[in-house]
């Protein structure tokens, strides 16, 4: 794929995740991945997306900025909700919260085969219990 191709299907992967649409990630992520280093499936991935909106229904994902550098992602994005039960260790307060998430994503063969990220949890849990 080309860049522009590339923009286009990760734009069809964060539209997906902001529906909330995870029965269809086969066309995103390889059936066996790298998770911040650790091996793990796409299944894995997909039960923790289910996790977080269980957890936080209307979560969100705003992508800020994307670097592509031929088969890899840079991605700044804004996520964003409101706790309806515990989540990460915190009770369900009815506060909402906006932290950074930044990932880094290798592509092959059209689908991500190692995804790394890492959010702001400690301004995730100031947020939700200040």
């Amino acid at each position: 794929m080309n860049e522009r191709d590339l923009r286009n299907w990760f734009g069809r992967y964060v539209t997906a995740l902001n529906r909330h649409e995870f029965g269809g990630m086969d066309e995103f992520i390889d059936d066996e991945v790298l998770l911040d280093g650790n091996p793990g499936t796409r299944d894995d991935v997909v039960v923790a997306l289910r996790g977080i909106v269980d957890a936080v229904p209307d979560f969100r994902w705003e992508v800020k900025e994307v670097a592509i550098d031929r088969d890899r992602f840079a991605v700044r994005a804004a996520n964003t909700g409101t706790p309806v039960k515990e989540w990460l260790g915190v009770p369900a307060t009815g506060k909402s919260f906006e932290i950074n998430e930044f990932v880094v994503y290798t592509v092959a063969e059209g689908r991500f085969v190692k995804m790394t990220n890492l959010h702001d949890s400690a301004e995730l849990r100031r947020q939700l219990t200040a």
